[in-house]
C-alpha cells in the first residue's frame, strides 16, 4: 500500500503565532494564564497548554478580576473587549492576522454605508467575531440557498466577506449566486479565505487524483480539517478525519493500494507522523509526499509577549 502526504499541512503561521503567545505568557508572568475559547481547534494542542497552567473560558465572568486574558485566533467581539476592560483584565490579542483583516473591512464598508454580507457558519466562533463588530449592518450566509432569500433593494451597496477557513469550491458556488443576483456586489481585492485553508486545498486535489481514500488529522471542531474531509468525500473516496493514530480502523483499508493523507492547520506535525507509523504498521511500504508550495508566512507575537 502507498501513502501520498500532502504538503503543506498542519499548522500555519496564525496557529504557531497563537500558541507561541500563550506558551510566552505562561514563562512570562507564571499560571494561570486565561484564554477566551479554545487558542486553536486541536484538542491534543488544548489538553498540552492545560497541563502548563493555561485555563480555557467561555463567560468572561470566571476569570478573576485584573487577571492576564488572551484571545484565541479565531478573534472576538468589541463586547468581549468592552467586558474585559470593565474586569481590569490584562488583554493579549493572539487573532490570526488574517481574520482581523476581514474584521476591519468589515467596519470599514459598514463605515461607509455597505451592508455587509458574511459567508460562513453561523456558529463558528470566528463568524460570531466578525458579526459583533458591525452588528446590524450585517448579515451572515451558509449557503448559495439563502442567496436567494436575500431582499436587498438594487441600490443597496453590498460587500461580501467570508469566514477565512471555508471550501473554495463552496464559496466560489455562493458567490456566483450573489454576483447573479447582485451584480454591483463588491469585496476585498483578494480573497478572504487565508493562504493556509487554499494550500490545503489544493494540496489535496492532487491527492485526491492518485489515492483510493483519505485520511485527514485534525480536531472535529476545525472548520477547515472539516472542509479537507469533504473535499475527498465530494470526489467519492471514502474520507475520515481523525484526532489521533487510534481512531485509524485498520478495516478501512481493505482492498484499498493509496491512501492520502493531509492535516488540518491546527493539527501538530507530531501526531501526523504517529499516524504515518500507525499506517506503515497496517501495510503502508511507500509514502511520496506530494508538494504544492513552500509556505514562509510569518507573524509576530503580540508586543505584550515578544521577546
Amino acid at each position: 500500500m502507498k501513502l501520498y502526504l500532502a504538503s503543506p499541512r498542519g499548522f500555519c503561521a496564525g496557529v504557531i503565532r497563537a500558541i507561541q503567545t500563550v506558551e510566552s505568557a505562561l514563562r512570562k508572568w507564571g499560571a494561570p494564564i486565561y484564554v477566551k475559547h479554545h487558542i486553536v481547534h486541536n484538542r491534543y494542542v488544548v489538553d498540552q497548554l492545560e497541563k502548563k497552567g493555561a485555563i480555557f473560558i467561555e463567560d468572561l465572568g470566571e476569570v478573576p478580576f485584573g487577571s492576564y486574558l488572551i484571545y484565541s485566533a479565531h478573534g472576538v467581539s468589541p463586547v468581549v473587549r468592552e467586558t474585559a476592560k470593565k474586569r481590569g483584565l490584562k488583554e493579549i490579542d493572539a487573532t490570526c492576522g488574517l481574520v482581523t483583516r476581514v474584521h476591519s473591512a468589515a467596519k470599514r464598508f459598514a463605515a461607509k454605508n455597505y451592508h455587509i454580507i458574511l459567508i460562513g457558519h453561523r456558529n463558528h466562533v470566528e463568524v460570531q467575531g466578525t458579526a459583533g463588530e458591525v452588528p446590524g449592518h450585517i448579515t451572515i450566509i451558509e449557503s448559495a440557498l439563502e442567496v436567494e432569500k436575500l431582499e436587498f433593494a438594487r441600490e443597496q451597496k453590498l460587500f461580501y466577506l467570508t469566514q477565512t477557513t471555508l471550501s473554495l469550491i463552496d464559496v466560489e458556488e455562493i458567490v456566483q449566486a450573489l454576483r447573479e443576483k447582485y451584480p454591483s456586489i463588491e469585496t476585498l481585492p483578494s480573497s478572504s479565505i487565508c493562504y493556509a485553508t487554499t494550500n490545503r486545498q489544493v494540496a489535496l486535489q492532487k491527492i485526491i487524483e492518485k489515492a483510493d481514500l483519505i485520511i485527514v488529522v485534525g480536531d472535529d471542531l476545525s472548520s477547515n480539517s472539516n472542509r479537507l474531509r469533504e473535499l475527498g468525500e465530494k470526489a467519492g473516496l471514502p474520507s475520515y478525519l481523525i484526532n489521533s493514530p487510534d481512531d485509524i480502523n485498520p478495516a478501512w483499508l481493505f482492498g484499498i493500494k493509496s491512501v492520502g493523507l493531509t492535516a488540518g492547520a491546527s493539527t501538530p506535525e507530531t501526531i501526523v507522523q504517529n499516524c504515518i507509523g500507525k499506517l506503515q504498521a497496517l501495510g503502508v511500504v511507500e509514502t511520496e509526499e506530494i508538494s504544492l508550495v513552500e509556505e514562509d508566512v510569518f507573524f509576530q507575537l503580540p508586543k505584550e509577549v515578544a521577546l
